[in-house]
């Protein structure tokens, strides 16, 4: 993975994990463990899924350009489907609370989206790689003798 692409992954988990840790101390005054479980198992989730897709859209960006929009939407549809049948798996569960595993979950998306967007912004990003230009230029040659 490019520098870049570390640098925009970590500017986006750092706020997630940091969100995720206030999460799971409110979870768990309010909530008890159970809460504080259920809002450490939803902030995971979301880094996890979010890290996952920022990670997939990365290298479809690099590797498959032309395929870049509709991996995204392929991408946020699947990350939905999966998260819909998490929620199915652990609807009946007693291992943590759900309403915590909820808020913690949108809270911990929404810090990550917010953050992708400010480092996106940050980035300087070359739209033309200089180094290909560089390497496509003919060279000079002097008159002919």
């Amino acid at each position: 993975m490019p520098s870049n692409d570390v640098r925009i992954l970590v500017q986006c988990a750092v706020p997630t994990a940091v969100a995720g840790v206030v999460a799971v101390a409110v979870s768990g005054g309010v909530a008890g463990g159970k809460g504080a479980l259920g809002a450490a198992v939803g902030a995971v989730l979301a880094i996890l899924f979010m890290g996952i897709g920022l990670y997939v859209l990365q290298w479809t960006a690099k590797t498959l350009p032309q395929l870049f929009q509709a991996m995204g939407l392929m991408l946020y549809v699947a990350q939905l489907l999966l998260l819909m049948i998490f929620v199915a798996l652990f609807r009946d569960t007693s291992l943590f609370n759900a309403k915590a595993f909820a808020i913690s979950l949108v809270v911990a998306t929404v810090v990550w989206m917010a953050a992708q967007a400010r480092a996106h912004m940050k980035a300087k990003i070359f739209y033309v790689d200089p180094d290909s230009a560089k390497s496509e230029k003919p060279e000079k040659t002097g008159p002919p003798s």
